[in-house]
């Protein structure tokens, strides 16, 4: 673990479930806050999750503490207001009002501990749809997104749980900010982070290019090119790869690279808009050069001419990428079954190192006797790790 982290002496308790609470305290935690993660008996329902949820709970519960309480138990409820008592940030993910009933509603945490940060990820802010649950593909198709990615007549939803875990890093800046503003003496704060207006953040681009023209935008497979050459092309190897030649020169690297010096001697192709307008005709061309040559060549050349390119990856092909293999771009965890696997570094680095390695996943309850040892009660023999 990274020394000197921002948020040492923080401590975080947690009741959030599948994938943006979770986030939220997970970042946290690789920033140095003490994250208490409370389950119930049988535990999170996320860790026996399998298919594509496999990874849901090893990958954002890493570096947390696993409490076991009861709340069908009233001392339990109390056990609970006694650790939140110790903790500077609460954090949830439950429909509003479910928590009222099992005595930890939003009411009675604000009377009892008037400092606390409470930070409640939600399918949605306040409004008519406060109410609604929400999925992450349900708001991408709200938001506009899905039909931005795919089309308005087959929407195709962004290829990971993007606004799942964009919500949690929002829930986690509003927290940093509120930890901020509470050193100058306010008192706690309560905050909601609403996944479809987070997805509403991630297509305002749209949104505001719509209100400032008039215009409605074309989804991504239909979109107008801002740049002559901005395609995928076929390899000799049988390889695919990305080209973006975005600049005046770039284009004339690029041309004079691959032996097209009759585009660039062709004076209708002389400024990047003619090039666009002229995007049928370049683009055969383009192609056949690019077919001649191997993904490694041009991987190589491409860099040396300092042209934007990108082999086509699937997520299991990063494991083997250099730059993700580097010092720090992988980190290690452990699993709460012990086994060992690796996980893409938080994107940041601190002080030149990266954050996060060798976090451990915690088994169920494996913390419940010393966090309530700490708080002066003493652990049911239940309560042990499982």
């Amino acid at each position: 673990m990274t020394a000197g982290l921002p948020l040492e002496g923080v401590r975080v308790v947690e009741m959030t479930h599948m994938v943006m609470g979770p986030t939220c305290g997970m970042i946290l935690a690789q920033l140095g806050a003490e994250v208490i993660k409370v389950e119930p008996p049988k535990g999170d329902k996320t860790r026996k999750l399998g298919g594509m949820g496999t990874a849901f709970f090893p990958l954002f519960n890493r570096g947390k503490r696993s409490v076991v309480l009861d709340f069908d138990q009233p001392e339990d409820r109390e056990t609970m207001h006694r650790l939140l008592d110790s903790a500077d940030v609460f954090l949830e993910n439950f429909r509003d009002g479910q928590l009222d009933g099992q005595g930890i509603g939003a009411e009675e945490i604000r009377r009892r501990h008037p400092n606390l940060i409470v930070a409640g990820h939600k399918g949605f802010l306040s409004g008519p749809y406060e109410h609604r649950p929400a999925l992450d593909e349900v708001v991408q198709m709200m938001s506009g997104l899905a039909a931005m990615t795919g089309t308005k007549e087959k929407p195709q939803r962004v290829g990971s749980s993007a606004n799942d875990i964009m919500g949690g890093m929002f829930g986690a800046i509003a927290i940093v900010a509120a930890l901020y503003q509470r050193k100058g003496g306010a008192q706690g704060a309560d905050i909601r982070i609403g996944l479809f207006e987070n997805c509403l953040f991630l297509v305002a681009q749209h949104m505001v290019q719509y209100e400032m023209t008039g215009v409605k935008p074309l989804s991504m497979p239909e979109r107008e090119h801002a740049w002559p050459v901005y395609d995928i092309f076929d390899t000799l190897d049988g390889q695919r790869i990305f080209i973006g030649v975005v600049t005046e020169g770039h284009w004339r690297s690029f041309c004079s690279e691959f032996g097209l010096g009759e585009l660039l001697a062709d004076p209708s192709l002389a400024h990047t808009t003619d090039r666009i307008l002229a995007r049928p005709r370049i683009l055969p061309i383009v192609a056949a050069a690019v077919g001649k040559r191997s993904l490694a060549d041009l991987s190589a050349t491409l860099d040396r001419l300092n042209i934007c390119f990108s082999p086509i990856n699937r997520p299991e092909d990063l494991f083997a990428d250099p730059h993700v293999q580097r010092h720090g771009g992988l980190v290690n965890a452990v699993n709460s079954d012990g086994s060992a696997f690796r996980v893409p570094a938080l994107p940041i680095e601190w002080n030149g190192e990266s954050i996060g390695d060798e976090l451990v996943v915690p088994r169920l309850g494996a913390d419940t006797d010393a966090v309530l040892s700490g708080l002066g009660r003493a652990a049911e023999p239940t309560r042990g790790a499982a």
